[in-house]
């Protein structure tokens, strides 16, 4: 999903969840939208994932596309390196929620 497509998105359905993704020890963020139906929906340039080196860079996206509120979440590798599952998509283990 490109920014022209979340945009047109947003004006037509209410009902989605913006998450800030970045992993542990990366500078780097990715912006993913989850719908109604459970499907995510990578932030793309050109076919390819969008990376933003801040959240200055990812709000600034997110306010062009009318969106004022998303989730951050964080990878972190430590429990897939003990063969636990990762946890990043429950909702109160390890979001925490952007307004701007």
């Amino acid at each position: 999903m490109d920014l022209n497509e979340l945009k047109t998105f947003v004006e037509g359905s209410s009902n989605f969840e913006i998450r800030v993704i970045t992993h542990s020890g990366s500078r780097f963020y990715q912006v993913e939208l989850e719908d109604v139906e459970g499907s995510r929906h990578m932030l793309t340039q050109r076919g390819k994932p969008m990376l933003f080196r801040s959240l200055d860079d990812v709000y600034l996206e997110l306010k062009r596309a009318d969106i004022h509120r998303a989730y951050l979440v964080q990878h972190v590798p430590h429990d897939e390196m003990i063969g636990r599952a990762a946890h990043y998509s429950e909702p109160l283990a390890s979001r925490m929620p952007l307004v701007f």
